[in-house]
């Protein structure tokens, strides 16, 4: 038998090994800090919900439901005790299963991205939502959850391989390109955006080679500069992130009361449910731009705050990955962790005006059902894998 055949049996065997290895039983508890931490933001979301969003739902909702300022926050609480159920479920299921139906999973979100377009709902002047009736929905926010368990499933199924192109870069590039492709039919950037960067990571904790990532980003300058150029959308964002104020009662509207709400704040703010911006100044105050009237109410030292317990539960969420008892668990782990740093740090960036305004979500505090679902969700699969590791509990 040649050295190659025997390499194989061996690498099969390991594989296989892993595969009986996240099938077993849990063994132990929950990470406490991940799971109090994650609970904390939570509530806080809550609460920032009810206070950005009850003179939005009165002046919005007055026809319909007679001026019930509690509207969303109602709507929200539903979904965070919705939430906390699909946390405590996805904590109990084993990773191997998510591992079998990761390529479903994946397979729904491109089904799902091809249905925008044709049956999709509008609003903002873009295309990213379907709806069922009673709720809408984004795909993309299940496309970002398929990339990071079917990766991490391919990447361990590869092995050694990752380090060939044919392998390593070629399959996961197909499978980003095809995503993105659809995205940018919405058009939905910064979904793009972060699927790019969820995936560059998960290639790197693959074992791809640094120099792969030098031509990546000659490819992704070239694409932004295309994207820029060839949508009108993109490239309006562009000229209003540069100089908000040329167009101060257009484009630059959103950034500008952003960063009025900001700086109102000042050091202790100006009390819980006191912000001024959120009364119809401030566009999207309880879904893309809570953070600014989070600054606003509670000052420079509440946002030193949020960001404290952000980066905790992110460092957290790394620190469960790097004691993971399996290869899998560790890139699942790591990739949702990835996928929520990056949400955190664009929608605080968006809000700062230190990037385009762009359609992301603050994680636990902007309003939307679905993904606040999906969130606890994701959190559920790390607290799971939490329950397996190696090496002793803080």
């Amino acid at each position: 038998m040649s050295s190659s055949g025997r390499k194989r049996i061996t690498y099969d065997s390991a594989y296989i090994a892993e595969e009986r290895e996240i099938f077993r039983g849990d063994g132990g508890k929950a990470d406490l800090p991940f799971l109090v931490l994650t609970l904390a933001l939570l509530l806080l979301g809550l609460v920032t919900v009810f206070s950005s969003s009850f003179a939005r739902a009165y002046y919005d909702l007055e026809r319909e439901t007679g001026g019930n300022a509690a509207y969303y926050f109602i709507r929200q609480s539903i979904f965070a005790g919705g939430g906390l159920c699909a946390m405590y479920i996805c904590s109990k299921v084993p990773v191997g299963v998510y591992r079998r139906v990761s390529g479903l999973v994946l397979a729904a979100a491109f089904v799902l991205l091809a249905l925008v377009p044709v049956i999709g709902v509008s609003s903002g002047g873009a295309q990213r939502w379907i709806s069922l009736g009673f709720i809408t929905f984004q795909p993309s926010e299940i496309a970002k959850v398929a990339v990071v368990l079917f990766f991490a499933r391919l990447i361990c199924a590869l092995g050694e391989k990752m380090r060939l192109f044919r392998y390593g870069i070629l399959p996961f590039g197909l499978i980003l390109l095809g995503l993105v492709g659809l995205l940018l039919l919405q058009p939905h950037i910064s979904a793009s955006i972060i699927l790019l960067g969820v995936g560059a990571v998960m290639l790197f904790l693959g074992g791809v080679q640094l120099y792969w990532y030098i031509g990546g980003a000659a490819l992704f300058a070239l694409a932004g500069v295309l994207v820029v150029t060839r949508f009108a959308h993109a490239s309006s964002r562009i000229s209003a992130w540069l100089d908000p104020f040329a167009d101060a009662t257009g484009k630059g509207w959103q950034t500008i009361q952003s960063l009025y709400a900001i700086g109102s704040g000042g050091l202790l703010g100006l009390g819980l449910g006191q912000s001024r911006q959120k009364y119809l100044y401030l566009p999207e105050e309880h879904n893309d731009f809570i953070f600014s009237v989070w600054c606003e109410e509670t000052g420079f030292l509440g946002a030193l705050l949020l960001v404290l317990l952000f980066a905790l539960l992110i460092i957290r969420g790394y620190w469960i990955a790097l004691h993971c008892s399996d290869r899998y668990s560790l890139l699942v782990c790591a990739g949702l962790t990835t996928l929520l740093a990056m949400q955190v740090i664009l929608n605080m960036a968006v809000c700062t005006n230190l990037v385009p305004c762009t359609g992301i979500s603050l994680p636990f505090f902007s309003y939307g059902g679905t993904a606040l679902l999906l969130q606890m969700a994701e959190m559920g699969i790390i607290l799971g894998i939490s329950r397996k590791r190696q090496g002793e509990h803080l």
